[in-house]
């Protein structure tokens, strides 16, 4: 087929990898525009666009497909259709109706369930236990669009967003291609309970606030790896937490009513917090400027005592809905 892609991250440039292995013509890549980014800020091309021009294929990178320009420049490629994966701009009805066989969206949620901008991160969050990829016929709603293909994939217990995000994306790689053998093809419209939003991440959710249950914090912990990392604050020493689990043993020491927080353990396996219920056990750590590390090397060159407090957030984030 000749076709249009648009795309940005790591989860897309799997797709198209994908697509082109199978011999499709991929005659247009969309991505966003260049965005500074490291230590001097220098413009960075996205996954996408790296690929595309290894490729050969012409890059596209508009502020805006609202633009007739732009809605002129796709209409000339008479692609047959449109594949789309993280792309990260809205797509008007006047793109949607261009390709012949339409706009087709590869999502990492099982729809209805995680609509929006961070379905992996929101699965994690509110202790989903499977998660999946659709291909969707795209309309004008937000991921409304009647459903091609989809496929489920357990979450283990140990996922982060970072390990769930490569399963998925290379799932979505393979679905894509299958529905690309069989377009035109019958969708199914997407069922009407069970809708939920997944909100973009915003680097304000990163604190842990130690108040709240330690199953709760450990996704929280597992669902910002590797962005943006949870955070907490000890001593006025900004520490990222990038490996913690709820600890199912009874501390000694922990008397009731011990304040949230708390650090009950020092231990090389890790280093033992009280929450609002149970207990987190921290197992890999960052402090301000330094490396990811593992708790015993750590500690190795930082000084954490049973008693310690860490700081509680001053601003409580409203509790979500994990329905």
């Amino acid at each position: 087929m000749r076709l249009i892609f648009a795309g940005t991250p790591e989860f897309s440039a799997q797709a198209l990898a994908a697509i082109m292995a199978a011999g499709h013509q991929v005659v247009l890549v969309l991505t966003q525009p260049d965005r500074p980014s490291g230590r001097g800020m220098a413009l960075h091309a996205s996954p996408v666009k790296v690929l595309a021009q290894a490729s050969g294929i012409e890059v596209f990178q508009p502020q805006t497909l609202r633009d007739p320009s732009a809605q002129e420049r796709l209409r000339a490629v008479g692609a047959d259709a449109m594949i789309v994966a993280a792309y990260g701009l809205i797509l008007p009805q006047p793109v949607l109706d261009l390709p012949r066989f339409g706009c087709i969206n590869i999502h990492a949620s099982l729809l209805p369930r995680w609509r929006g901008a961070a379905p992996i991160q929101r699965a994690i969050l509110a202790g989903d236990r499977e998660s999946g990829v659709c291909i969707m016929q795209m309309e004008a709603g937000l991921d409304t669009g009647p459903v091609l293909l989809s496929a489920n994939l357990a979450i283990n217990a140990d996922d982060t967003a970072a390990t769930l995000h490569d399963k998925l994306a290379g799932l979505g790689a393979r679905l894509v291609v299958t529905v690309l053998e069989q377009v035109p093809m019958a969708a199914n419209p997407q069922p009407e309970i069970g809708v939920t939003y997944a909100a973009k991440i915003d680097k304000a959710e990163a604190p842990l606030d130690w108040r709240l249950p330690a199953a709760q914090l450990a996704r929280q912990v597992r669902a910002f790896n590797p962005f943006p990392g949870a955070t907490a604050s000890l001593e006025k020493q900004a520490i990222k937490v990038w490996r913690a689990e709820e600890q199912t043993e009874v501390i000694s020491g922990a008397a009731p009513g011990t304040r949230p927080g708390t650090i009950l353990a020092v231990e090389r396996r890790g280093i033992v917090v009280t929450c609002g219920e149970g207990f987190l056990c921290l197992t890999e750590l960052q402090k301000a400027g330094g490396k990811r590390l593992p708790v015993a090397s750590f500690l190795a060159g930082a000084t954490l005592r049973v008693g310690a407090e860490f700081t509680l957030p001053t601003l409580e984030l409203p509790a979500r809905d994990p329905t």
